[in-house]
């Protein structure tokens, strides 16, 4: 889910890359943790992560095409599912009172009930690590933040303590946690969702207020296919014990003024056999012209790759694509039971070839109807959206500027 930070469509993140204040109580800082995304039922697009290694936790589920994370914070503990994104920044989930929210099943965090609750005045520092931070007449820190489905959250910055649980079940605490505590929020949530887990490379997300506490700023993802048994979990882990290790490809992150997407450079893309460059030419291609967003279901591509990689799965498809039902729009779909064998496609990254199956590319919205998971845009920047980085383990490695992926059955992974 790609973040704006103002009304102007202009993304403005600070240039400096700094952890906030974050203190581990307990547990060992010199390993990693895991975070479990907790499957819910749901008639379509499911998804979810699971747990890794002996290290500290914590559950995250996914729903309609969103992978949910699972978070407890305040004192008492309180739990939140926010969707896990790393095309954005902010930590934050709607907060009593809530008049102008949109409606959520589960209780809504209450400031009120929690000891461990400080707003963040207008005159600290870190109300100034989000760009949109404003001084209200309470000399309170509010923010507005915005993102590019039109979705906005409007709120006080504050600080939590975050707790994670360990596989080991051993509870581990994170002091002093910025985040968004939304009164005012708004766009195309679904009721399951309680706000977003920013996991972006800005300075207020998740894994930049973790740092190096934990052996190591970089984490890694291994999603389960789309309608995978809602009883499989994915999962995502942090720090030490994230790396990708074994026989996968890397590709650099390319460093930008915004510092939150993660920036990779895409080539071209082959469908079967054909090689389709990113210009549609062999000329050099710019840097950095497309970012890996978990966020994001769809990869979306500029048009003008977007319609030679339609048109040529098109002609490599005997079947004739589904032209009559309007619930499917002008994306491409086939009519069948079973989802196609191929063909293949092939996304070549910077020193790295990423081969999707039909599992990873098309995608079944409903019954018996299976589309190619891709849509366009008009930027010449595209977006690596959820469905193709399934069965895929995908590190990113922050301090060596790679992101790494492993051909991976994510499904036994558990």
């Amino acid at each position: 889910m790609t973040s704006f930070h103002s009304f102007f469509i202009v993304i403005i993140i600070s240039h400096v890359f700094i952890p906030l204040y974050f203190s581990p109580i307990h547990g060992n800082t010199d390993v990693g943790f895991s975070i479990n995304l907790i499957r819910k039922t749901s008639p379509q697009r499911l998804r979810g992560l699971s747990a890794m290694s002996e290290t500290p936790q914590s559950p995250v589920g996914a729903y309609l095409g969103h992978y949910l994370m699972e978070l407890s914070i305040g004192t008492p503990p309180f739990k939140i599912y926010g969707i896990a994104d790393t095309g954005s920044d902010l930590i934050w989930t709607q907060c009593v009172p809530c008049n102008n929210c949109y409606k959520q099943l589960n209780p809504m965090f209450d400031p009120m009930k929690s000891s461990s609750y400080s707003n963040i005045s207008c005159h600290s520092n870190l109300c100034h690590k989000l760009d949109t931070g404003v001084c209200s007449p309470q000399k309170q820190c509010n923010y507005t933040y915005a993102y590019a489905s039109a979705s906005i959250t409007q709120g006080v910055l504050a600080q939590e303590t975050v707790t994670l649980t360990s596989t080991t079940g051993t509870s581990v605490l994170l002091k002093d946690v910025v985040f968004g505590c939304g009164h005012d929020n708004k766009g195309s949530f679904n009721d399951h969702e309680m706000g977003i887990i920013g996991l972006g490379g800005g300075p207020v997300s998740f894994i930049s207020q973790m740092g190096r506490s934990f052996g190591g700023k970089r984490f890694s993802q291994c999603l389960v296919p789309f309608h995978t048994d809602v009883n499989v979990h994915s999962r995502m882990s942090f720090g030490k014990g994230s790396k990708v290790s074994g026989e996968g490809v890397s590709t650099p992150l390319v460093a930008k003024d915004d510092k939150t997407p993660y920036f990779v450079t895409l080539l071209g893309i082959s469908v079967g056999e054909t090689y389709l460059h990113y210009n549609g030419s062999s000329g050099n291609v710019e840097k950095g012209n497309m970012f890996l967003d978990s966020g994001t279901p769809p990869t979306i591509l500029p048009t003008q790759l977007y319609d030679r990689v339609v048109a040529e799965v098109k002609n490599q498809v005997a079947m004739e694509p589904t032209v009559d039902d309007p619930d499917l729009g002008s994306q491409l779909c086939y009519r069948t039971k079973n989802n196609l064998r191929g063909p293949m496609l092939t996304v070549h990254f910077e020193g790295a070839n990423v081969t999707l199956e039909p599992i990873q590319t098309l995608i079944s919205p409903k019954d018996d109807v299976f589309c190619l998971g891709f849509t366009n845009t008009s930027s010449d920047v595209g977006i690596y959206g959820n469905f193709a980085q399934s069965n895929y383990l995908i590190g990113f490695d922050l301090e060596a500027q790679v992101v790494s992926f492993k051909p991976t059955d994510c499904t036994k992974n558990t």
